[in-house]
Order: C-alpha cells, then structure tokens, then sequence
C-alpha cells in the first residue's frame, strides 16, 4: 500500500511538472509577441506548430483523466474491502474464499494497479515539445522581440500603455501587456544598460499593478528596478521619493536602505553646490518625455525617424507639380511594346520612379514560397573585411534566389532589364526580405564608398550601380523607404517596385541616396530588390563630363 501511495506521488508530481511545462510554453509564445529577429514568415509557421501542441496537450490531458478515472475506481473498490477486512480480520480470514482473494490481489491485482499507476500518459506530449524544440525562438529571439517594442515605440512615438492597451496607430488589439510582461520588457532594458527604456517600462508595470492587476512579480522588485533606472537618468529627487515608497513596503530591503542613504548624500551636495532648497519629487507618473532619450551612433536619427511618421516630407507642391506619370516601355524593347508599364515619378531629384503592377500576385506567392525555406538573418557587408555578417542596424530575414530555380525569378529578372535597359548578367541574384513587427535597416548607402574599395572587390563586377526594389505585401502601418537627406518617404505598396541610381554618370556615388526601412509597426513587409552592378553597363549607360552628371 505504501508504495501504491508513492507512486500516487510520483503520478501527482509528473502531473505538475508537466503543467508546468505547458504554462511556461505559453507564457513564452504570448512573450514573444513578434521578434524583429524572427522573420513574419517564419512567425506564422509557428502559430501552425503551437495549435499543434495545443491538440497533443489535449490528447494528454484525456489520456491522464482516463488514468485517473481508474485509478479512483481501484481506489473506491478497495477502500471498500479494506473497512470490512480491518474491522474484523481474523472473522474475515475465517472465509477461505476471503483469504484466497486477499492473497490473489496482493499478488496480481495490485501488480495490475501498479502499472497503471506508472503508466506515464505525458511521453506523447513532451516528444511532440522536444520534436518541434529546435524551431522554437530562443533567447536572442525573445530578447530581440522586446527590443523591436522598443523602436517601435520610439520611432513612432508611442508610450508604453499604448502598447500596454493595444493601441496602435489605426487599431485596437486585444493583444494586451500584463504587469509581468511590462516588467519583463523593462528587465530586458535594464540588463542591457538601457535606463531609458527600463523606466518606461517598469512605470507602466507599477501603474498597472497599482490600479489592482493581479501580478507574480511584487511592487518591491518594481519599485527596486525602478528606482535605481531612474537614478541612471539623473533624477535624483524620483528616485529618492521611489526609494522611500520601497522601504515603506519592505524596511527591512537592505539594498533599497543603502541606496537611499547614497541618493539622500548625493541630492543634499548637489543642491548645496547650486544653493538650492530641496522639492520633492513630481508625484506625476514617468512618461514618453519626462527624461530626454539618450543619442546613440545615428546623426540623423530624429530626421529619419519624423520621416518615418510621415512627417519632415520636403516636397512641396511647385516641385510636386512637375512629377508626371507615363507608360515605360524599356525605350521601345520588344518585351513592353504590346504591354507597357505603368511609370511614376516619386521624386525629382535624385529621381526616383516607382512602377505599378510590376509584379503580378502570382509572381509575389512563388517567390515567397521559393525565399520562405532559405530565410536565414539578413546581412551586411562589413566596409573593412568585405565580409557579410549580421548588424543590430538591419533586422529581417532574407535569402537569395537565382534565376535558374524557377522560370519566374528568371523573367522577373528579364523584366527589370527590359524596363531599366541595365544589364543583369552583372547584377547580385534577386535578395528576398521579410520584415516582421519591428523589422527594419537603419539608414545606409547601397554603393560602396570610397574608403571602402574592398567591399564589391571579390565580385569582380564594380560598385552598386542602381536599387530596383520590389513591395511584395502592403503594410497597414509603418515599413516606409525613407531618404533621409532630402525629406522623402517611399511607402510599400503591393505589386509595385522603385528604381534610383546609386551612381552619377561619372561613376561617383550620390551621397543623397542614403536610405533607410523603417520599422514595420503593424503588419508584414515582404520584398525582393536586385543590385545592379556597373560592368556590363559601359554602352547602356555611358559616362558622364563631369562628376555629377
């Protein structure tokens, strides 16, 4: 009987343990949100594979119910036999049929019961989890995931409740942010050093918690976090005030009790330095504003990210009135002379064109079909060793196609030769990139500069030449190709592509075409470009006299 209870035991814990498994699943996958590091495409996947181990958990759970159902029928059975056989033992073994079934259960029945019990209805389940494992995000991914948040909130200037709430730009969620994902989001922030964030995020959590959320996480861990980011920030009368709010709830936290003693010094020789009388702190929650946000590598960070809100455009309307719309066809190549396609001026100068129903939907779902297996992070070309590697500046995923895998990519290729009349024997195979919630590339130059001559050397085919950049999906919001130099903001629309030089005639490169992708704030972006390269373009486009021509 001891060991039927021990096993009971063991059953019980196996139980928890793998629910426990199950809640950190889902806490993990409702975390994760959309990882900028983790391309949209490979996201929906995993959506497919969660609804998978929904089912198995399910199949679980009836199979362990069906256990337990036995297992209390063998329980109510012999609970039974025991109050008679205990309340008379020797009258009860006086029956030789009760001795013979007494000895009979001890040694089949409760064998039987045994193997019921170590029965383990769980292998199933954690064979479905340890098969679909390797596809999960992993650490980098969730970290990423919280960042993307983070951009995203700075570049289109949302607070942390928006985010909380699920109000986005032109939506409303409910996708909403608990007290413990504020708070993880603040943690991620503050293990990266970044206060800025960390006390954005750690405010929202404490006014969530405050306003009677149910929460794992406690106030004191909160106010710990955050009190000391705030200090980070050099708010010294907050984080006094938020120290003290600490210690009223803990007087015994000797982390907090120190750094109060250390803020209190520090606040009274400042204020005597500027002969100041001390004021207490602003009872005002922290929000988007209340601390300047910290400059980081990107001078012209403010001027491409307004781009990206759709504000700062310096077309006006003189200029905007010289931009025409026509047929292209290739000047006169035999390919577009019964279909041409539609051109449109987006800017003057440089000039930039965009062409509508460039690519058809079915053209768009085989090059994602093609791309979706081989999307792998996308990288970049390091200016001093030539060699491709990943940077915190571009983050989507991408792969490259060749024109022999499929006879789309080949005549999508011949189209963009017919239409810019440039070669692509030349050009870099067809890039394909997915860009999830937060998925964005920082401002760069696609042509190499001159203190990089390197960069293309192992090519063999000279600098970059021209962008021809196709919009594969349409985004509900964010996701524009900015230009930061000259105040323009190309946004994605499906099917369409855009084309600009990244030379002068000369061969020098046009510093202006500096461009960015903004972050995918709500939505998808799919697109595929190819960078055409100068050799081979000798007669199709001939030098120029002088450096800017």
């Amino acid at each position: 009987m001891t060991r039927i209870i021990h096993h009971l035991n063991v059953l019980f814990q196996n139980f928890k343990f793998t629910l426990c498994i199950f809640i950190s699943l889902f806490h993990f996958f409702s975390y994760i949100y959309l990882p900028s590091s983790v391309s949209a495409g490979h996201l929906t996947d995993l959506i497919y594979t969660e609804k998978e181990l929904v089912q198995s958990l399910r199949e679980y759970i009836k199979a362990e119910e069906s256990k337990l159902a036995a297992v209390k029928s063998w329980a109510n059975k012999l609970d039974a036999l025991t109050r008679v056989s205990t309340s008379d033992p020797e009258g009860y073994l006086g029956h030789p049929v009760n001795a013979y079934k007494l000895m009979k259960r001890l040694n089949t029945e409760w064998t039987e019961l045994e193997s019921l019990v170590l029965q383990n209805p769980s292998d199933g389940f954690i064979s479905n989890i340890s098969t679909h494992r390797q596809y999960f995000p992993d650490e980098e991914d969730a970290t990423g995931a919280a960042k993307a948040l983070m951009r995203l909130q700075d570049t289109y200037q949302l607070d942390s409740e928006a985010f909380a709430r699920g109000k986005l730009p032109g939506m409303h969620s409910s996708a909403l942010l608990t007290v413990d994902d504020c708070f993880d989001m603040g943690k991620t922030a503050y293990n990266e050093a970044d206060y800025y964030h960390a006390v954005l995020w750690m405010q929202q959590a404490l006014k969530q918690l405050d306003a009677g959320e149910e929460a794992v996480v406690s106030k004191v861990d909160i106010l710990d976090y955050l009190s000391y980011s705030v200090y980070q920030m050099g708010d010294l009368p907050r984080a006094v005030e938020l120290t003290r709010r600490l210690l009223v709830i803990d007087s015994s936290h000797e982390r907090a009790g120190g750094n109060l003693r250390y803020y209190e010094n520090l606040l009274r020789k400042q204020l005597s330095e500027l002969n100041q009388d001390y004021e207490p702190a602003s009872e005002e929650p922290i929000q988007l504003g209340t601390y300047s946000r910290p400059k980081d590598h990107l001078p012209e960070r403010e001027a491409y990210e307004a781009l990206c809100r759709g504000e700062g455009l310096q077309m006006n309307e003189a200029r905007r009135s010289r931009l025409f719309c026509r047929y292209q066809d290739g000047n006169r190549n035999p390919h577009l002379l019964l279909k041409p396609i539609k051109e449109e001026d987006e800017w003057d100068s440089p000039n930039i064109v965009r062409y509508l129903d460039f690519l058809s939907n079915e053209e768009i779902e085989k090059i994602k079909e093609l791309a979706k297996p081989k999307l792998a992070r996308a990288t970049v070309r390091d200016p001093k060793s030539g060699v491709l590697t990943t940077a915190s500046y571009r983050v989507s995923k991408s792969a490259w196609l060749e024109g022999e895998e499929d006879p789309i990519i080949a005549r999508v290729n011949q189209r963009i030769e017919d239409l810019t009349g440039l070669t692509v024997k030349t050009a870099e195979l067809l890039q394909v990139a997915n860009y999830g919630v937060g998925g964005q590339y920082e401002p760069h130059f696609d042509f190499s500069r001159k203190d990089e001559p390197d960069a293309f050397k192992r090519l063999g085919t000279g600098n970059r030449v021209a962008t021809f950049l196709n919009y594969m999906s349409d985004v509900e919001a964010g996701g524009a190709t900015v230009f930061p130099d000259f105040g323009a903001a190309i946004w994605p629309r499906k099917g369409t592509a855009v084309f600009w030089y990244n030379l002068f005639k000369s061969g020098e490169g046009d510093y202006r075409t500096r461009h960015a992708a903004c972050p995918v704030l709500v939505g998808n972006k799919w697109v595929s470009n190819k960078w055409i390269h100068e050799r081979g373009q000798e007669f199709r486009r001939p030098c120029g006299l002088t450096e800017v021509d």
